[in-house]
């Protein structure tokens, strides 16, 4: 569950880390992050937790800091929950939303755990008010944001589940900048909302190239150029588009 943190000196000597922790404060001149930083609670999550519900009213806006991944999912009727976008240390889930009723349409919640930074959405409105460049990084990010979505519905109706699969591994690689990704493949079959028996055909010919490994729950990236070769053109459409809109934020593999 969500754990609020509360101040201690420690967290205040955090303070100048959380602008780096995520790449879209990091990107924010000194007059937009003097005028978030009195109202940013940090905040811990679980693996599992939920942000929000579709339906529900949202009421912050969280920074994913350092390895935290949050998934946007789409629940169905028949209980599966299939992923549309990923979010990690460079966006923001529940800070392109607009004041008056602010209904979800999808659920938030943990891939990866970890901290966030949080901000309530009536403080967040007022310092974009205040400060154009946080309301235009704000929409720029929006605009990265749907071309994911739009990017993995093209690429989900085209392209074959071991292409689709790399480009999420290699996502999440940027992500977390590590080559073990905690993922299991019952995990991976309900993002993907197919049977478990295809995502394991598919991960043992992604280890026979040598691409990835697979044990425990976790799965190793061993090659990235081997992947990249099997995922799909997606991965660099997106990556290309965050490089023209926001350059700098999308996070680039630490070698």
């Amino acid at each position: 569950m969500l754990n609020e943190k509360h101040p201690t000196q420690a967290m205040f000597d955090r303070q100048a880390e959380l602008w780096t922790c995520n790449r879209l404060l990091a990107s924010l001149p000194p007059p937009a992050t003097e005028r978030l930083r009195p109202f940013l609670e940090m905040i811990s999550a679980e693996k599992g937790d939920t942000l929000f519900e579709p339906g529900d009213d949202v009421s912050h806006a969280y920074f994913p800091l350092g390895r935290t991944v949050i998934a946007f999912t789409l629940p169905l009727r028949d209980g599966r929950a299939i992923e549309a976008a990923t979010v990690g240390r460079e966006g923001v889930v529940g800070g392109i939303i607009s004041l008056g009723v602010k209904p979800a349409f999808a659920r938030a919640v943990i891939r990866i755990p970890g901290d966030l930074a949080r901000v309530g959405i009536q403080r967040l409105e007022e310092a974009k008010r205040a400060e154009p460049r946080l309301q235009e990084n704000l929409t720029r990010y929006a605009d990265c944001l749907i071309a994911q979505v739009l990017q993995s519905v093209a690429c989900a109706t085209v392209h074959p589940l071991e292409a689709r699969c790399s480009r999420w591994l290699l996502m999440m690689q940027d992500r977390l900048q590590a080559p073990q990704l905690p993922m299991t493949q019952d995990a991976l079959a309900e993002m993907f909302g197919v049977a478990r028996t295809y995502v394991t055909r598919m991960a043992r010919g992604l280890q026979r190239k040598g691409a990835i490994s697979y044990r425990r729950g976790v799965i190793r990236i061993e090659d990235r150029a081997v992947l990249e070769a099997s995922a799909c053109e997606c991965y660099g459409l997106v990556r290309d588009h965050f490089e023209r809109v926001l350059p700098g934020i999308y996070p680039t593999r630490e070698p």
